[in-house]
């Protein structure tokens, strides 16, 4: 039987747009002086970890959040492509209401979670989780009986809670993904099992945005 392998599983720190409920999607922005603090914050509250690999996004936003956890274990940072958030094509820079009130199908499509509904110019949510489960797959077969660190984006995060939860793709969300949270997860074959989610006590005294959005 293959070896386990522990996943820290963090999404990047606060973006101006997060404070806006701006959809980034693809969009490559950078962390605003909260998302900034809270990576500091993650690096101090993480700095006795053992971990063989540290893992990013090549979004500059998440790619922030882990650069300084990689400085303080040591660890050169490495980035996949596709721990990227879900491409949202013509909706990336509108806010989630100017989306609601728009063309009604794409609009019924995201609030929906309608799990093949392409996005014009992007991704539907199923081609978003097989290009999240391929990622996490070659990282359990790189790294059995290890642990790495893994810096992505809400909607990845989302994807990994329904994964080893069982949760349908189509159903409301119903928990939280607060930025520069700490996730575990422990992947063995084709098992996902989560040990703590959404863990935010080394933010505290650094301000939050709640993480509303359903989609």
């Amino acid at each position: 039987m293959a070896e386990a392998v522990r996943v820290c599983l963090i999404r990047h720190g606060e973006t101006d747009w997060n404070a806006e409920r701006r959809i980034q999607g693809h969009r490559d922005l950078p962390l605003n002086a909260s998302g900034l603090a809270q990576a500091e914050a993650l690096a101090r509250g993480l700095a006795d970890l053992t971990v063989e690999a540290i893992y990013s996004s090549d979004l500059l936003r998440a790619r922030q959040t882990a650069q300084p956890l990689a400085d303080s274990l040591g660890v050169a940072l490495q980035t996949d492509p596709l721990l990227r958030e879900r491409n949202f094509g013509c909706c990336e820079g509108k806010t989630i209401d100017e989306v609601m009130a728009g063309d009604a199908l794409i609009a019924r499509g995201l609030s929906a979670r309608q799990p093949d509904f392409v996005l014009p110019g992007g991704e539907s949510l199923l081609q978003h989780l097989a290009r999240v489960e391929t990622c996490f797959a070659r990282l359990a077969t790189r790294h059995g009986g290890q642990c790495v660190v893994v810096v992505s984006h809400g909607g990845v995060l989302d994807l990994v809670y329904r994964r080893a939860r069982g949760v349908p793709i189509e159903r409301a969300r119903d928990f939280p993904l607060p930025n520069a949270s700490v996730n575990w997860l422990t992947i063995r074959g084709e098992c996902w099992q989560l040990e703590s989610w959404g863990e935010t006590g080394h933010l505290e005294g650094i301000p939050q945005v709640a993480f509303v959005t359903r989609i």
